[in-house]
């Protein structure tokens, strides 16, 4: 275990509130989410932690290395009004962000600070992982173990996540009548495409988490401006089952290329962890702690977890506050009892691991 360099703060349940609320306040998304770094190297610095934000946007507040605790500061866009509402015995609070993953984050940055334990809010995980990418590169060594933040439920622990291959097709045929029956470069970006999911297609009963999933996400063609050819470019995902490697799963999909080519642009590989490890244990009992049954959890997604466990050799989970089928939503909301649960379960996590 590490030394530590700060010591333990209580954060008040108001406190701890008042940040999430802030920073859901301030407008992140990917790009701009410098004012939300601001306020919370604001809040470290107002518990005597040692805070900066590094290069590229990241929010550092290193502390014992025993666990670090880290979350992504950027949302996707979208305006929803911030409000709290009075629902029975809870309150709701309205806003994008409050679930992915602004929740996570500003339980996890106060869970931190009340524990001792280091901290890292990390900038483009909807787009491109830029921050956690920087992280892993600029520190020195690994911490002993990640909890990495996104919502989860209370309960959830989730181990595992399915990888990404991300890539553009392009192609060019000569331009020509449309009664020929010779193929135009649109047509043979559809053949490929309806190849890969033909390739890929999973079983009536395999689970999606098991599966190659395969999605067009956006598609331009036409004939060029000179009028001399057809042009199209598709750019294409294929989410990755920790079962398969990406490098399985390009060549798979690089082998029903017949005309055209593709340029792999983003490859994340896929996490699987054991429920077994000290920190997975350390949340079954803490969730048991605060009431709950807790749940284990895969994810068909990709998370800035994958590009952890891909650098470091080391224990690790996701969890968070927040219902995950509000993730990007045009109605995304927490319970802000639910977010005060899961604070509660990262500081019993967090001494958990720090005493080992």
């Amino acid at each position: 275990m590490n030394a530590s360099t700060s010591e333990p703060t209580d954060v008040p349940q108001a406190d701890a509130r008042e940040l999430l609320v802030d920073l859901v306040s301030i407008p992140s998304p990917t790009g701009e989410e410098r004012e939300a770094a601001k306020r919370l190297v604001d809040f470290f610095e107002a518990h005597d932690r040692e805070v900066w934000l590094d290069a590229v946007g990241n929010v550092r507040a290193p502390a014992d290395d025993s666990v670090l605790l880290t979350s992504h500061i950027d949302t996707v866009p979208g305006d929803i009004p911030v409000e709290t509402e009075e629902t029975g015995d809870d309150e709701i609070l309205w806003g994008r962000g409050s679930v992915d993953a602004t929740g996570p984050l500003a339980a996890m940055a106060a869970a931190a600070v009340s524990t001792g334990v280091s901290f890292a809010g990390v900038v483009g995980e909807e787009v491109d992982s830029r921050g956690s990418r920087y992280l892993v590169d600029d520190r020195d060594v690994a911490p002993d173990a990640v909890v990495n933040g996104e919502p989860s439920g209370t309960d959830g622990i989730t181990l595992g996540y399915r990888g990404l291959l991300a890539g553009t097709y392009v192609a060019t045929s000569e331009s020509g009548h449309t009664s020929r029956p010779d193929p135009n470069a649109i047509q043979h970006a559809v053949r490929w495409w309806s190849s890969v999911e033909e390739y890929f297609e999973g079983g009536e009963y395999e689970p999606v988490f098991e599966q190659v999933t395969t999605k067009p996400v956006a598609i331009e063609g036409g004939v060029s401006k000179d009028g001399l050819s057809v042009e199209t470019t598709m750019d294409v995902q294929l989410r990755v089952p920790p079962a398969l490697t990406v490098e399985t799963v390009r060549e798979a999909a690089e082998g029903e290329l017949e005309v055209g080519t593709v340029t792999w642009k983003d490859k994340v590989s896929p996490v699987m962890m054991s429920p077994r490890t000290e920190v997975a244990r350390a949340f079954r009992v803490a969730i048991r702690a605060e009431g709950e049954d807790p749940r284990l959890v895969r994810k068909t997604g990709t998370s800035d977890m994958n590009i952890y466990a891909g650098a470091w050799d080391c224990p690790m989970v996701t969890y968070g506050p927040g219902n995950s089928d509000l993730d990007h939503a045009p109605d995304e909301r927490l319970s802000l009892s639910e977010f005060d649960r899961s604070v509660a379960v990262l500081e019993r996590v967090a001494r958990t691991l720090t005493e080992n």
